[in-house]
C-alpha cells in the first residue's frame, strides 16, 4: 500500500446519523471545556475564554467536515480505544486528561476569578497566534497520514505503513511537536502565567510519550526503522 492508498483508507458510513454523532460530539467536548472555563472563573464576562471556545469549535468543525470528505475511517479510529493499545498509552492519557482539566481551573482561577496574573496583551495575542498555527500544523499532519490516531497502536487491521510526506518530512512526531506548543499558547491566550506550570507537564508528559512511541514503531511498524534513520529528529528540526 503506497502512501496515496494510505489516505484514502477504508469508507464508512457518513450519512445524516454519522454527521449528528459528529456535532454532538464536537459540542460536548467544547461544552465540558467552556464549562471548566467559566465555572472557575465564575464569570461568563471572559473574553479570552470565548475566543478560545470559538476557535476549538472552528478548528473541531473543519477537522470534522474534511475527515466525511476525504478520510472517514481516519475519523473512524480516533474516535475509539482498540483493544491493543498500549497500556503505557492509556496511562498517560488518564495524566494528560487531568493536566488539561488542572490547566482549565487554574487558568479560570487565576485569569477569570482571582487576578493572580497581570499578562500584557500583546503575549495574549501572541498566544492567539500560536493557536492557529498550531491548530494548521495539527490539521496538516491529519491530511497527511491516515494512520495519525490518538492512542499508541499498531494498526495493522487498517494496513498501517510509514508516512513521510507533508510534516512527516521534517519530524517523526509532528502531531506531538504540534501539542507541546499548543498548551502553553493556551495559557498565554487566556492570559494566565500559572496555566504555564500544567502546560509545562503536558510538554514533559509529550516528551515521554514522543520516546515510548518512537520505539514502539520502529520494533513493531515494518520501514520506521529505516524511516528514522532518514529523519533523525523527533519533535523538533536539528534539537531532538
Amino acid at each position: 500500500m503506497n502512501e496515496r492508498e494510505a489516505k484514502q483508507g477504508t469508507q464508512y458510513p457518513t450519512g445524516w446519523m454519522s454527521w449528528l454523532r459528529g456535532l454532538l460530539r464536537i459540542f460536548l467536548i467544547v461544552g465540558m471545556m467552556a464549562g471548566i472555563l467559566f465555572l472557575a472563573a465564575g464569570r461568563l464576562d471572559w473574553p479570552a475564554a470565548w475566543l478560545l471556545t470559538i476557535l476549538y469549535i472552528i478548528f473541531l468543525l473543519s477537522v470534522m467536515i474534511w475527515g466525511f470528505r476525504n478520510s472517514p475511517d481516519l475519523l473512524q479510529e480516533r474516535s475509539q480505544l482498540a483493544s491493543n493499545v498500549k497500556s503505557w498509552d492509556r496511562m498517560i492519557n488518564i495524566f494528560y486528561t487531568m493536566l488539561v482539566v488542572s490547566l482549565l481551573v487554574i487558568a479560570g482561577l487565576d485569569t477569570g476569578r482571582f487576578r493572580w496574573s497581570q499578562m500584557p496583551a500583546g503575549f495574549q495575542a501572541g498566544g492567539i497566534l500560536g493557536l492557529v498555527g498550531t491548530g494548521w500544523v495539527i490539521w496538516w499532519t491529519i491530511k497527511e497520514n491516515a494512520f495519525a490516531s490518538r492512542w499508541a497502536r499498531i494498526q495493522s487491521d487498517r494496513g498501517q505503513v510509514v508516512v513521510s510526506s507533508g510534516p512527516y518530512h521534517y519530524v517523526r512526531h509532528p502531531m506531538y511537536s504540534a501539542l507541546i506548543f499548543l498548551f502553553p499558547c493556551v495559557s498565554l491566550e487566556l492570559g494566565s502565567w500559572w496555566g504555564f506550570l500544567p502546560a509545562g507537564l503536558i510538554v514533559i508528559l509529550f516528551i515521554g510519550r514522543t520516546a515510548l512511541e518512537d520505539h514502539m514503531l520502529q520494533d513493531e511498524l515494518p520501514g520506521y526503522r529505516e524511516y528514522a534513520a532518514r529523519v533523525p529528529y523527533r519533535l523538533i528540526p536539528r534539537i531532538w
